[in-house]
């Protein structure tokens, strides 16, 4: 059961914005560039989570978790930033219900805040082309503060930023990391079904409630 809240905190990547075609595109140029082959789509939706800089670490294994060797990091990174600057939301796109659900969520007096682990530098350019941007009172990137999801931090500081206690407040994301920074906070936390968590089923993870469209926070709020 979610007890009606006064701010809800939106996670960007797999929660509003369905951006791996663009990730994967800067991905699989940055390979190139390197000499490597590169992955395709299908495999670097896995990979999606925790901010870019460990998917082109991931990427250069080509697997979740290990280190790339540090002089092909240091090649391949900056590679990668040059591209996704210029690819951050030319083929990026919302998924189906999220902008009813922002236009119920304003309509409906809710405070709102973005928290997201992407860097600034790309957060605030993707929500404006994608129309997302004038709904949040306050957006917190994955470069705003020291700490990011899965911490507790950004949560909390956008809570005291709107005047809100932790108790009054919702997280709506798509991964284990969004669930752990809520549970840590002492926030509610909704999923939705079809993001970014590896490959495994977010259900695994115990969120409050998992949904597969923002519409259904009508009916749930």
């Amino acid at each position: 059961m979610i007890t009606k809240p006064k701010m809800i905190l939106i996670d960007v990547d797999g929660t509003l914005v369905d951006s791996v075609p663009d990730l994967a595109y800067c991905i699989d140029e940055m390979l190139k560039a390197v000499d490597m082959a590169p992955y395709g789509e299908a495999e670097v939706r896995h990979w999606v989570g925790n901010g870019v800089e460990r998917l082109v670490r991931r990427a250069l294994i080509g697997q979740l978790n290990g280190e790339p060797d540090d002089a092909l990091f240091e090649k391949a990174y900056p590679i990668f930033m040059e591209l996704y600057k210029e690819n951050t939301s030319k083929r990026s796109c919302l998924y189906p219900g999220v902008k009813e659900g922002m236009e119920y969520l304003k309509q409906a007096g809710y405070k709102l805040g973005c928290v997201t682990n992407k860097a600034e530098a790309f957060t605030h350019p993707l929500l404006k082309d994608l129309g997302l941007f004038d709904y949040f009172e306050s957006v917190v990137s994955g470069d705003t503060l020291e700490k990011k999801k899965p911490d507790p931090l950004p949560l909390l500081y956008s809570a005291e930023k709107l005047g809100v206690t932790a108790a009054e407040s919702l997280m709506l994301g798509d991964s284990m990391s969004d669930v752990k920074a809520a549970r840590a906070a002492g926030f509610q936390i909704i999923c939705m079904s079809y993001g970014y968590n590896h490959g495994e089923d977010i259900h695994d993870s115990n969120p409050d409630v998992v949904i597969d469209s923002m519409v259904e926070l009508k009916e749930l709020l």
